[in-house]
């Protein structure tokens, strides 16, 4: 494949994509202690074009990972305070009227960047949710009639709080369906909350990135030369089928109310094959696919009532899904 290059005017290739991608980890890991999935995620959805839906209770780093991958990464990263008097003129931008010319001029919200952080999306109504709707999907935002296209790359993150729902907005099916994966994040275990602490008493401070030593690491030209492998990435008959028989085995569930789409089948074959090319094969194995139909699942299905008061979780439906259905040889 020949190399891509990108604005700074760097090369990069297929091998050394892998390995600047692969020293995300080490990198993040200077701010951000024990998330390496959450991590792995983020890169996924950023190859595969795709956006995140975190999840996690407050103070376990969501903030902190995202702008902490926008760093290592060398992409630029934009805040949105979620809130229920926020505008969607707050997000996308709007016509603003200067005197000097007379005339109105764009001026462009924060989700003109690489990286969105929109901070507790379930914090304010559906109008407002629905103003990322357009960017998510098509990539760009019309206001007053012209479409005005986002920068590339393109990644929406978007966190909510599983355990505080007063005064909040449940995202609605349609819009869940729009993120490519739902990745949650664990409190730390003990050695690891040890570490944060032990980190903080020494000085770190998590609002100073670069003091904590953290350097871009990947760039643009590594996720165009990723993507451009990805995308030769060889998926088998046999894959195929099985991709399809876990979505509608969803379906056909009766713990759910509602299964996973075709959107979300292709969803599962998209991320499968960037795993694939992460772990450094250019074909999907079963494995690949077992390793990300959590995330990529488990925002698309709902649960029946009954199902949901008996304890019956989203996880716990697609796991004796993946136990169930034959496997390809």
């Amino acid at each position: 494949m020949d190399p891509t290059t990108d604005n700074a005017g760097r090369t990069g290739d297929t091998g050394q994509a892998r390995s600047s991608l692969e020293a995300l980890r080490a990198e993040i890991a200077k701010a951000v202690v024990g998330q390496d999935p959450a991590v792995t995620g983020l890169v996924v959805a950023l190859l595969c074009r795709g956006h995140v839906l975190l999840e996690g209770v407050p103070g376990v780093a969501k903030t902190l990972l995202v702008r902490t991958v926008a760093a290592a990464l060398d992409i630029d990263t934009k805040r949105v305070q979620f809130t229920p008097d926020l505008m969607p003129s707050d997000v996308t931008g709007s016509l603003v009227y200067d005197a000097r010319t007379a005339a109105f001029s764009f001026q462009p919200g924060p989700v003109f960047t690489n990286l969105l952080l929109a901070d507790e999306i379930n914090r304010t109504p559906p109008k407002t949710q629905s103003s990322l709707l357009e960017a998510m999907e098509e990539r760009q935002v019309t206001v007053d009639g012209t479409p005005r296209p986002l920068p590339d790359p393109f990644l929406v993150v978007a966190t909510q709080n599983p355990v505080e729902y007063e005064g909040t907005y449940p995202l609605p099916e349609a819009q869940l369906d729009r993120f490519l994966l739902k990745l949650t994040i664990p409190l730390p275990s003990r050695q690891d909350e040890i570490d944060v602490l032990t980190r903080h008493a020494d000085g770190f401070n998590p609002r100073d990135l670069r003091a904590a030593g953290v350097r871009p690491v990947a760039g643009r030209a590594d996720l165009d030369a990723a993507r451009a492998a990805i995308a030769k990435t060889t998926v088998s008959p046999e894959i195929t089928a099985y991709v399809v028989d876990i979505c509608r085995a969803t379906r056909e569930s009766p713990s759910l109310a509602l299964g996973v789409s075709p959107r979300g089948a292709t969803a599962l074959l998209s991320t499968s094959r960037a795993w694939a090319w992460l772990t450094g094969r250019d074909y999907v194995i079963p494995d690949d696919v077992k390793a990300l139909a959590l995330s990529t699942l488990r925002h698309r299905v709902q649960l029946r009532p009954e199902a949901e008061m008996e304890g019956v979780t989203a996880d716990s439906v697609i796991n004796a899904i993946l136990a169930h259905v034959p496997v390809p040889r």
